[in-house]
């Protein structure tokens, strides 16, 4: 039994006589940051594609009948939307037909009583970004002022669908 705890009692003196491992951090380097790349500007700044272009709208393209469709769509989701005299759940489901995913959810806990536009009055009209063929923005008249609507869509042939509705500026 002695000779185990001798062992013991020399290993623990060994330690204990040991030099401690140094923990201090080395002294920092300055570092200098290098690009690798030049920074691209925001697109009111200039370029942000590298070469100074535009990217393409990867095959989609702006044509009349896009332009059409986007409008219709525009015009009667914007007449499903100003019906403050219909019952919610037969209001959202037609509202529905004509959202995005997202704004499906979004729409999904409005009151359409505290809708203030009852009818669509005119045409709606587009401001197309020819670089996107994802997206357009339309304005919609209406009983209570000119409503935006952002359409989006996922390819060419894809149809239009309203992501949100925004009440005319107070």
């Amino acid at each position: 039994m002695k000779k185990p705890l001798a062992l013991i009692a020399v290993a623990l003196l060994c330690a204990a006589c040991a030099p401690a491992a140094n923990t201090t951090p080395a002294p920092a380097e300055p570092m200098t940051a290098t690009p690798s790349a030049p920074v691209s500007l925001s697109a009111s700044s200039g370029p942000q594609a590298p070469g100074g272009t535009v990217p393409a709208t990867i095959g989609i393209t702006w044509d009349q009948a896009s332009k059409d469709a986007a409008v219709d769509v525009a015009e009667k989701a914007m007449a499903d939307f100003a019906r403050p005299g219909v019952e919610e759940k037969q209001w959202a489901n037609d509202l529905a037909r004509w959202l995005t995913p997202q704004a499906t959810a979004d729409y999904s806990a409005v009151d359409p009583a505290n809708i203030p536009a009852s009818r669509v009055t005119g045409p709606a009209r587009l401001s197309v970004d020819e670089a996107n063929g994802y997206g357009v923005m339309a304005a919609v008249p209406t009983d209570a002022g000119t409503y935006t609507v952002q359409l989006l869509r996922t390819g060419q042939e894809a149809p239009w669908k309203v992501n949100w509705l925004t009440p005319p500026a107070s």
